[in-house]
């Protein structure tokens, strides 16, 4: 399968740019849009917005935390929005919780039954829930990876769904990019703040031994982007998260140097 690429943005985006960048975006051949979710904003709300400006791409969110949101929640919000649960992909992570394994688990029978006919992907960081993904999921998101730590993932996700004898399911990724003068300056704000979030984010920055401002794409000019992004040969949807203004002229201006058609 040819990989494809998705956009992504943070959640509270202004509805009316949201919904021309989801045209622009479906005219330069992005086959998905994507929102975060976060306390101040819903990333459904986001979505909503994307599906006002483009019919033809898929939706998705990526992660909604359980500690946040139940599924119970989630369902009445994609009722109340009126989106259309074919084009959904849902990211669903454990969120700050001490257990997120045991919590995954648990959780998906629920969310299966409250959110028939979307595809669920498992907010992914390590291996043992990489595994997890590949055994019972129907898509992988991973986030803050290298391009050799996303191959890493990859094969996890792979041997877990050898073990449940069943087909790999896709994995996606969020990749920070920003093409711009300032584009270095701009992922390690990005990177900074998430070291400094939780625990679990510091942890995981630790394990990857990468200078602070470098996992991600930080570019002066569309064809070095697009070198670097070429490089996450490991995901089958490279969602390319934008570090930029809200304004549609710089998300649009990345969303080109970014593109699958570049």
């Amino acid at each position: 399968m040819a990989q494809e690429r998705g956009f992504g943005v943070a959640a509270g985006l202004d509805p009316g740019v949201a919904a021309e960048l989801a045209a622009r975006c479906q005219e330069l051949g992005y086959a998905s849009m994507w929102s975060n979710d976060h306390p101040a904003a819903k990333g459904l709300e986001t979505v909503a917005e994307f599906a006002k400006g483009a019919e033809r791409v898929d939706l998705g969110v990526a992660v909604i935390a359980l500690d946040r949101q139940q599924p119970a929640e989630i369902a009445a919000d994609i009722e109340r929005l009126g989106l259309d649960r074919g084009r959904l992909c849902l990211g669903i992570g454990s969120g700050f919780t001490e257990k997120p394994l045991t919590t995954m688990r648990a959780a998906l029978p629920e969310l299966r039954e409250a959110l028939p006919g979307i595809r669920l992907l498992l907010g992914a960081m390590g291996p043992r829930m990489c595994a997890f993904g590949g055994e019972a999921w129907d898509g992988i998101f991973l986030n803050w990876m290298t391009p050799e730590l996303a191959a890493e993932r990859r094969a996890q996700v792979e041997a877990g769904a050898k073990e449940a004898g069943r087909e790999t399911p896709p994995v996606f990724g969020y990749v920070r990019t920003a093409v711009a003068v300032d584009a270095a300056e701009r992922l390690k704000k990005e990177e900074s703040f998430y070291r400094d979030l939780h625990p679990g984010y510091r942890n995981h920055f630790s394990r990857l031994e990468e200078p602070v401002g470098t996992v991600g794409v930080a570019a002066q000019e569309p064809g070095e982007a697009q070198s670097e992004l070429s490089r996450y040969r490991a995901l089958d949807t490279v969602v390319v998260r934008a570090l930029a203004s809200g304004t549609i002229e710089e998300m649009g201006k990345l969303a080109e140097a970014a593109g699958p058609g570049v």
